[in-house]
């Protein structure tokens, strides 16, 4: 590529061919999915197959006797579940392209045909002369050929710490120094960059590639496969038992156990292909019985809503099997800058040389003559600036800081005589200004300044001799061990800084801790869950800030830097995992080995960041966490979004995550409850007369209470901080523990035997009114199946006897239920021949109400006997 004379830039010829040789400035992103291809991925839910497999079976064999009822019901049921996680999922990711498209909005300042043209970045060619300052983000790559620049590159490598840009020298080879990479913000200084990769071929945009990688599967989805490989196993055990009962009745006991006539019979081809066919019927109508139509729908909505709860706690879901993802972690890895730091450096005190401590400039006003001169430093000796509203703007990271310090204080008006700006090389910066008498104010690295400081002021004001050097010396090694940034003040009547320098004060400045992260460390850690800081700091500055949040407790816990990760086998790493809690001086490949070191452990890792550095490690973790003031590329490669940077709302999602896992559970307790009544109703009635009890329309209406209500009432269950005391579920733990497989057949099993008990009980038929085709025991029974289900709704939300546990917290659970309650009424009383219903009185319609209310004394007992053992169990 030929040299550009930066006076005068690329022409339009040349822009052009530039752009068509080295490719434009965009950056490579996936194509987002369209709401068409979201909702067929959808089709693959483990669950919503079984449900096509059934309604394919019913549409092939069961033409002749079409119940479309049930099949417009599973219809629906796979409609709604599928149209709902789509809708979710594009509107979340509508919602990302929202915050992206913010991206490619930023403006650069070019020169073109002599000419200073601003112009969006993606705009940006190779060879393009860029006009930077402070404030501006790099476009693209490109390396300094006029002025000096100090630049963030936290979002490249973590570090707080501003890096310092120099031009490159006409005949030199590029450094390090000499380079601008895409993404940094420039902190101060004016400069010209000549760009020298685009696009992909930038370093940001060559980890954006690595975010290609194909994602592993959730924690969820695995269950739920495995879940419904369970279902179709009941379903075909079912199936079989149905059939075989069903001719078993037909042929044997209704023969008489006669071996001749069943022979004959057998024998009757016509005859005993009709009842092989109705015994298919019945097998294909178990299945159909045996799958849970709401499940898919009721996870999809447990998913939506919570995604909405989420979102205002600030937390942005783009993938919404990562909120139940985040609630399995076993193992969280965080980045420690803008995560559990605030990303900025912030003053947080000074020591003058009577080795005072001050945290605020207030507390120094008690020494005058001292506050006055470091307010005077602090303030000329400066770069930064306040403007009209009093904000502080331009200079770099340390001028920033050092200007917040002082910005509400009133600072005497002097006149700056001269400035020398501070240099990488001399390592201060110093200002002479005219006040009673011409005076230099220094500051800079304590290893070059304190040495030539001989004199100091005492309490008073007044200049004394340097007696303190020595524990001041200390306390610098002290500050300094302990990852703080230490700056010198001083004061000299001349400019030759190498000797007589009196000493003012040493500033302490610190990327601080964020307020909430001590607490959300906490909350993870007590959460079960192993929290794991990889930072570009260096060692001492890590374990300081580890032991700071609260990582580092006990001398067993681990704190390795990069080179010593390096150094050791996969085998080595998986061994000592348990107990690692630093990364320091972490490099991008760090993380990535991490992540997948701890996934061949079979453990579900999350991974927490926001810079370039970590988006391939946030890609490759089960799920990943990026903060909203990240970068695009991190935040194209994570599943939830942090909004407000709290690593408290990173709790709050493995806190959500695990409410969603109990609430999918207490839903298929319930549903499966009234399966197992249903499939045993369906295998016992035969041997004891009852074919149907229920109309079609009346089971269009069951289905719709199992389903569509049930899937709502669940939905919302409250997350509940108890949750975060328990142990993460492992990655390969069954949906279906002992517990529920235990509520299900116990109570599930009584609800059948009830519901037998109901019909075939001659004392039962006495309690209501006779009539020839009993249409009041048959009302009574119609809603005696609907309160169980409705009793067996408190019974399956909590493992407490007391059903009425933080019921205020999911209001939408007693909207539902009355609403269920109020439809039901209605149906009894006005359902008429639609419904087979003919209103009960008010004694029959309370003995219904208590014969269908025992469920929940008969599960107290269960629930007793569980805590008897000392296994009170639960979801």
């Amino acid at each position: 590529m030929n040299r550009v004379d930066i006076t005068l830039g690329l022409d339009q010829e040349e822009v052009q061919k530039n752009r068509e040789k080295y490719g434009s400035n965009q950056i490579t992103v996936n194509k987002q999915d369209t709401f068409f291809k979201l909702l067929i991925e959808s089709f693959g839910d483990p669950i919503i197959r079984i449900l096509l497999i059934a309604l394919g079976i019913k549409l092939v064999f069961l033409m002749k006797d079409f119940d479309w009822f049930e099949t417009v019901g599973i219809v629906i049921a796979i409609l709604l579940a599928s149209i709902i996680s789509t809708l979710s999922e594009y509107g979340s990711e509508q919602a990302f392209a929202k915050l992206q498209e913010e991206s490619s909005k930023i403006k650069c300042r070019v020169r073109r045909n002599g000419k200073v043209v601003e112009i969006n970045i993606d705009e940006v060619v190779t060879g393009d002369i860029v006009l930077l300052e402070s404030g501006d983000k790099v476009p693209a790559d490109g390396v300094l050929v006029k002025g000096t620049l100090s630049v963030d590159e936290s979002s490249l490598n973590g570090e707080t710490k501003e890096a310092y840009k120099e031009a490159l020298n006409i005949g030199s080879k590029e450094k390090e120094n000499n380079i601008l990479y895409r993404g940094t913000v420039v902190y101060s200084g004016t400069a010209i960059m000549r760009v020298t990769k685009v696009g992909d071929q930038t370093f940001y945009g060559k980890l954006a590639h690595e975010l290609q990688e194909k994602q592993p599967e959730s924690p969820l989805k695995l269950r739920l496969r495995n879940l419904a490989r369970f279902i179709s196993y009941f379903g075909y055990f079912g199936a079989v038992l149905v059939a075989i009962s069903y001719l078993f009745s037909t042929v044997v006991i209704e023969n008489g156990f006669d071996m001749t006539r069943i022979m004959a019979m057998l024998h009757n081809f016509p005859l005993i292909s009709g009842y092989l066919l109705y015994a298919l019927t019945l097998a294909v109508t178990i299945i159909v019985v045996s799958v849970p139509e709401g499940l898919p729908m009721m996870i999809t909505l447990v998913l939506s809503s919570n995604m909405k709860r989420m979102l205002k706690s600030n937390v942005l879901v783009r993938k919404l099997v990562g909120i139940e993802t985040a609630g399995s972690l076993n193992i969280l890895f965080t980045d420690k800058t803008g995560t559990l730091t605030k990303g900025k450096l912030e003053v947080i005190g000074l020591t003058t040389g009577d080795l005072k401590s001050y945290e605020t400039m207030k507390q120094l006003q008690t020494v005058p003559t001292l506050h006055q001169m470091i307010q005077m430093s602090l303030f000329y000796n400066n770069e930064s600036l306040l403007d009209e509203k009093n904000r502080v703007v331009g200079g770099n990271i340390t001028d920033r800081s050092l200007l917040s310090f002082i910005k509400d204080e009133k600072v005497k008006q002097v006149r700056v005589i001269k400035k020398v700006p501070f240099d990488s090389k001399k390592k201060y910066a110093m200002t002479l200004i005219q006040d009673k008498k011409p005076v230099y104010l220094i500051k800079g690295a304590p290893e070059k300044l304190l040495d030539a400081c001989h004199f100091m002021y005492d309490g008073w004001g007044n200049k004394k001799k340097f007696d303190t050097k020595l524990r001041i010396r200390k306390m610098l090694d002290d500050m300094t061990s302990r990852g703080i940034r230490v700056i010198l003040l001083a004061t000299s009547e001349q400019e030759n800084i190498t000797k007589n320098l009196t000493f003012l004060g040493l500033v302490f400045i610190k990327d601080e801790i964020r307020p909430e992260a001590k607490q959300g460390i906490q909350e993870v850690t007590n959460a079960h869950i192993q929290t794991v800081m990889i930072t570009g700091d260096n060692k001492a500055t890590a374990v300081s800030i580890a032991k700071e949040v609260g990582l580092i407790k006990s001398n067993e816990d681990l704190v390795l830097t990069s080179d010593e990760l390096n150094q050791k086998s996969d085998y080595e790493l998986k061994r000592i995992l348990p107990h690692l809690k630093v990364v320091a001086r972490s490099l991008p490949q760090d993380k990535s080995r991490l992540v997948r070191i701890s996934q061949e452990l079979g453990l579900v890792v999350g991974m927490t960041g926001d810079g370039v550095n970590d988006a391939p490690a946030l890609k490759k973790a089960d799920v990943g966490f990026s903060m909203g003031s990240g970068t695009e590329v991190s935040k194209e490669a994570s599943d939830i979004i942090i909004l407000d940077d709290n690593f408290n709302s990173i709790a709050k999602s493995i806190l959500f995550g695990r409410t969603i896992f109990k609430s999918i559970r207490k839903f298929i307790i319930f549903q499966l409850t009234v399966n197992v009544c249903a499939v045993s109703l369906s295998v016992i009635g035969p041997f004891i007369g009852v074919d149907t009890p229920v109309t079609v329309i009346q089971m269009l209406w069951i289905n719709m209470v199992m389903d569509t209500f049930a899937g709502l009432a669940f939905a919302f269950e409250p997350p509940l901080p108890e949750y975060m005391s328990e142990k993460p579920k492992k990655k390969n733990e069954q949906i279906m523990n002992t517990y529920m497989k235990d509520e299900i057949i116990f109570t599930g099993l009584y609800s059948s035997l009830l519901c037998i008990f109901f019909l075939k009980s001659p004392w039962i038929r006495t309690l209501f009114r006779p009539d020839a085709h009993y249409k009041y025991l048959m009302t009574a029974f119609f809603a005696l199946f609907i309160f169980i289900g409705i009793f067996n709704c408190f019974n399956a939300r909590t493992h407490r006897l007391n059903l009425f546990a933080h019921l205020k917290e999911n209001m939408v659970f007693v909207f539902i239920i009355l609403l269920i309650v109020v439809v039901q009424l209605i149906l009894i009383y006005y359902g008429g021949s639609l419904f087979r219903t003919a209103g009960l009185t008010l004694k029959e319609f309370i003995i219904m109400l208590l014969i269908a209310s025992t469920v929940i004394p008969v599960d107290w007992l269960r629930k007793i006997y569980l805590r008897a053992k000392g296994t009170i169990g639960g979801v």
